[in-house]
C-alpha cells in the first residue's frame, strides 16, 4: 500500500506484516493513525491472496505505548475510527487469524490492540497493562471487556484495577501470551506461526476461529456445539474439502485454494 504515513506494510506471500511506525513517540497512535491502520486491515481482509497478518511495533522499545495523549491533550482528537484503535481493537468480523508480534511496551490501546489478536508472541522485554486509569480514563477500546474473557476474573481486575504491569513471562503464565521469546526475535517467531496455519486450509482456520468466538456467548457447552456458523455451514462445499483427504490418500502436501 502506498500513502502510509503512520504504519509499514509488508506482504511476504500469503502473510501481511504491518508494523507501527512512530517509535519516536513510543508507537503510540493519534486519531490519523488509526484511520489509516484501519483502511490497513479492511485492505487486508479483502484480499483473497493474504491468508495471516502480524502486526508489530517498529524497533526494541514499544510494541504501541497506547493513545498519543500528547495530542490528545493538545485537542487533536477527531472520530474514533469504527474498527477501534489500530484498526483492529473494536474489530470483530475478521475471521482470518491475526497474530500480536510484541516487543517491549503494550500498554493502554497497545495491549488491547494485542488482545483483540488471535495469537500474541511476545519478546522477553515486553510489558503489558491497562493504565488508563492514571490519566482519569478507563480502557474503552476493548481492554476491560477482552482481558477477563482471556485470563480468570480476578487477575484481570487486578491488572485492571492497579493498572500495572505485566511481565511477558507472567502473561505466558496467566495465559494471554502464547510464546516468550528473546528481544528482537518476536517477529520472527510471529512468522514461523504464521506459517504453521499456512499448513492449514485457509477456509478451515477461518471456520476454526469463527466457531470459537462465536460459541463463547452461547448459555451451554451443547448449544455451542449444536450452533450453525455461517463459514463452517459451507466448508463441506469448497474445493478444500476434498483436496486435504485426497493429498492425504496421496501421500503429498495439499494444495490449498481457498475455494
Amino acid at each position: 500500500m502506498d500513502g502510509l504515513l503512520y504504519s509499514k506494510v509488508e506482504d511476504r506471500g500469503r502473510i501481511r506484516i504491518v508494523t507501527i511506525n512512530r517509535p519516536e513517540v513510543a508507537n503510540a497512535l493519534n486519531r490519523e493513525a488509526s484511520h489509516e491502520l484501519e483502511a490497513v486491515w479492511n485492505d487486508f481482509a479483502a484480499n483473497d491472496d493474504l491468508w495471516v497478518g502480524i502486526v508489530t511495533g517498529e524497533g526494541d522499545r514499544a510494541f504501541s505505548a497506547g493513545n498519543d495523549l500528547k495530542a490528545q491533550a493538545a485537542g487533536k482528537r477527531g472520530p474514533r475510527p469504527h474498527t477501534g484503535f489500530g484498526g483492529l481493537a473494536m474489530r470483530c468480523d475478521l475471521t482470518k487469524p491475526v497474530i500480536a508480534a510484541v516487543n517491549g511496551l503494550a500498554l493502554g490501546g497497545g495491549f488491547e490492540l494485542a488482545l483483540a489478536c488471535d495469537l500474541i508472541i511476545a519478546s522477553e522485554n515486553a510489558y503489558f497493562g491497562l493504565p488508563e486509569g492514571k490519566v482519569g480514563m478507563m480502557a474503552a477500546g476493548g481492554g476491560v471487556q477482552r482481558l477477563p474473557r482471556v485470563i480468570p476474573q480476578k487477575e484481570a481486575l487486578g491488572i485492571i484495577l492497579t493498572g500495572r504491569r505485566v511481565t511477558a513471562e507472567e502473561g505466558r503464565r496467566l495465559g494471554f501470551v502464547n510464546e516468550v521469546v528473546p528481544t528482537s526475535k518476536a517477529l520472527d517467531a510471529a512468522l514461523a506461526w504464521a506459517n504453521q496455519i499456512l499448513e492449514l486450509a485457509p477456509v478451515a482456520v477461518r471456520a476454526a476461529k469463527e466457531a470459537v468466538y462465536a460459541s463463547l456467548d452461547k448459555p451451554t457447552l451443547e448449544d455451542a456445539i449444536r450452533a450453525t456458523y455461517p463459514i463452517h455451514s459451507t466448508l463441506s462445499s469448497t474445493e478444500d474439502f476434498i483436496e486435504g483427504p485426497r493429498a492425504f490418500a496421496e501421500k503429498r502436501k495439499p494444495v490449498w485454494k481457498n475455494r
